[in-house]
């Protein structure tokens, strides 16, 4: 059964850093392009990062471009993203999706101001 787990989200200051975690199972991981997307409450979703299955290539909304990075270890079936430099409106809880098995439950940030 496919499965994607997030983890790493938390509170975090105006300025911090966080680094988000996606533990995938269940397909063929290194054959998928993935997706970061978050949902503050009363938003609509957004796509925050896109990355290729190879992991050469990445798309970032303007919102977040130059402060976060998604990067992806085939080996491990792992997907992430950094997060520097985080805004007040960063605030919401992020999802990695695989176009052919869905979303994970998800992993909140929070700005702790």
């Amino acid at each position: 059964q496919a499965q994607l787990v997030e983890s790493g989200g938390g509170l975090v200051q105006p300025g911090g850093s966080l680094r988000l975690s996606c533990a995938a199972s269940g397909f063929t991981f290194s054959a998928s392009a993935m997706n970061w997307y978050r949902q503050a409450p009363g938003e609509k979703r957004e796509l925050v990062a896109a990355i290729t299955s190879d992991g050469a290539n990445a798309i970032y909304a303007d919102s977040v471009q130059y402060r976060f990075t998604v990067s992806r270890d085939n080996v491990n079936n792992m997907l992430y993203l950094q997060m520097n430099s985080l805004k007040t409106e960063d605030t919401a809880k992020y999802y990695c999706n695989a176009p052919s098995v869905g979303r994970g439950r998800g992993t909140q940030v929070t700005d702790s101001s």
